[in-house]
């Protein structure tokens, strides 16, 4: 597919919606765009292009839109914590995603769910086609394969997420770390059980959280700990946040809001279950906006 980048105002006029560029130009005309995108972004410049997903409505590729920002600096690592999905008891504890070298790796119980991707996709992909929940349930529905609905739109449309910014590390490093470990996952035999899930998955082994933990330790942060997904952030904002501990690294904390879509309830924020996370959470607090 084309891969073209659309920028303009999006426009919503009557049941007509398209970018208004330059010169009167409108983009995307006539292509089905998300209520999600013009109820946040309607009068705003982004940014559009088209997926390989197909919307199921249209038989057309879904669009893609994010607003028209400057790209992240590719030197920068961005740990973001997620806070719990309410309609999914596997969501109690949060969710971690990691921002390297420009491609965000997020890592999970589903198979379909490991991928490396740009920050647009993870942060706005549209709640249409496979994205999308099952408009019978509210909730991911694979029986069908020819239309699954897995759950997995934008997740800053699905939660707020908590981010801590880090610079001064080997990205390059860092970044080979996450794709060996995406290649591990990817070339793992399905289990037989259950075909959709990864057979290696373990909440205290082998997670979204301790996968990431495993990378920065990879550099020689041997220091940083944690189990599950709060725990880790927490601990991790204390690391690189405390003065003088690294003095050639940088690090700062910022909180993302959920963008309010009818596809998806308010988030929520998981408990801190180890003791000493709350002691350092209660430091962080003072001075950062920490998750």
């Amino acid at each position: 597919m084309e891969d073209i980048i659309y920028r303009g105002v999006l426009t919503n006029i009557g049941e007509l919606s398209f970018l208004a560029g330059e010169n009167g130009s409108r983009h995307l005309e006539g292509e089905k765009i998300w209520s999600g995108y013009l109820a946040h972004w309607s009068g705003k410049s982004v940014c559009a292009r088209r997926l390989p997903q197909i919307d199921y409505e249209t038989g057309k590729p879904v669009i893609l839109v994010w607003p028209d920002t400057p790209v992240p600096n590719t030197s920068l690592v961005e740990l973001y914590f997620n806070e719990r999905l309410v309609k999914y008891p596997l969501s109690f504890l949060g969710h971690l995603a990691v921002l390297v070298n420009g491609k965000v790796f997020n890592f999970s119980h589903w198979m379909n769910e490991n991928e490396a991707m740009s920050p647009e996709e993870y942060f706005f992909r549209p709640a249409l086609g496979e994205f999308a929940p099952d408009p019978a349930s509210g909730r991911d529905n694979t029986e069908d394969p020819q239309r699954p609905y897995y759950d997995k739109f934008g997740r800053l449309f699905m939660r707020t997420i908590h981010v801590l910014r880090i610079s001064g590390l080997d990205t390059r490093r860092l970044s080979g770390f996450f794709f060996t470990e995406l290649e591990k996952i990817r070339s793992t035999p399905p289990d037989p059980k259950e075909p959709g899930k990864y057979r290696d998955f373990h909440i205290l082994t082998k997670s979204c959280a301790t996968i990431i933990r495993d990378g920065f330790q990879s550099l020689g942060f041997e220091k940083i700990s944690g189990i599950f997904p709060r725990d880790l952030f927490v601990n991790m904002a204390y690391f690189f946040l405390k003065p003088l501990r690294l003095p050639n690294v940088q690090a700062s904390l910022h909180t993302l809001r959920q963008l309010q879509v009818p596809e998806a309830a308010p988030s929520a924020m998981p408990p801190l279950l180890n003791p000493q996370n709350r002691l350092r959470y209660r430091t962080l607090r003072k001075e950062y906006d920490v998750g």
